[in-house]
């Protein structure tokens, strides 16, 4: 086979992310989790572990890795005993399927979308025949598939994230950074506001203020937090290979391949950033 660019892999992803993304942001989650006894911020940590089984919340700090441990404990103390993790699952679900015909609209139904949900799903299939080391992926590959295509898609693509996901905090760890580290780093790259960063992972200043100076004793960021020429480059090295370890399951497309399943979702995708339901996080409706 012909060599793979894993940048294809960063364009796709990023491409279809609205369509997995929107599942954090939508009332009809909220909504959903509020039917079943779960609320707050468990929502959001117990739906996205759920496909893991009823875990502690040690797990759950560890697999997602940057959100302040106090904040997880809290958040997941009572989770499983509000919902079950299958009940939490199906909440999910539902939750996606009246979120994303609200954002759609007629795309939802149109054969781009089947286009989409078929090359999706083979991507995400071939994924599943390499979990290892990725525990929160391989939680959710053990998912039943469902039957419309908007929640193949849906599905798939909530796959790849996670397979994209547990390969990145991989490289974080091989680099020696922590989740707050990470975050540090992150937000030195201005992709996304320190206090946007801090807030949702719940570190407190003296805890950021200290991961910087830890960071600063490497030298890969200055006192104020902003990236040395180390961090930078540290930082897209992680990001190159992230792109390297997440290409294998869009490499079985192939660019072509990789190519219409961009063309085929980006309308829905599209839809979903228009619809206003990403606004928090800035989302530009995708191009590439």
């Amino acid at each position: 086979m012909p060599a793979f660019d894993p940048i294809i892999a960063r364009q796709t992803w990023r491409t279809l992310e609205p369509i997995h993304g929107m599942i954090y942001f939508a009332p009809e989650a909220t909504d959903a989790y509020a039917a079943i006894g779960v609320t707050g911020r468990t929502g959001y940590f117990a739906s996205r572990a759920a496909p893991m089984g009823a875990v502690s919340a040690e797990v759950v700090v560890a697999a997602f890795f940057n959100f302040h441990p106090d904040l997880v404990r809290s958040a997941m103390q009572a989770a499983w005993s509000s919902a079950t993790p299958e009940a939490m699952c199906r909440a999910r679900l539902v939750a996606a399927d009246a979120a994303l015909r609200r954002a759609g609209g007629p795309w939802i139904d149109s054969d781009e979308v089947a286009a989409a949900a078929k090359l999706a799903s083979i991507a995400a299939r071939s994924a599943m025949l390499a979990s290892e080391g990725r525990a929160l992926f391989a939680g959710h590959a053990a998912l039943a598939w469902p039957d419309e295509p908007h929640l193949v898609l849906w599905h798939a693509q909530t796959l790849l994230r996670e397979f994209r996901g547990d390969g990145h905090i991989a490289l974080l760890l091989s680099a020696e950074l922590t989740g707050l580290d990470a975050l540090v780093l992150h937000a030195a790259s201005g992709e996304v506001p320190r206090r946007a960063l801090q807030a949702t992972r719940a570190w407190s200043d003296d805890e950021w203020e200290a991961a910087i100076v830890r960071l600063a004793d490497r030298d890969l960021v200055d006192g104020s937090g902003a990236f040395t020429h180390a961090g930078r480059e540290l930082r897209a090295q992680i990001e190159r290979d992230t792109d390297r370890l997440a290409s294998a399951p869009y490499a079985v497309l192939g660019p072509d391949g990789c190519a219409s399943l961009r063309r085929a979702a980006r309308p829905l995708a599209k839809a979903i950033v228009e619809s206003g339901l990403l606004a928090g996080l800035g989302a530009q409706p995708p191009e590439a």
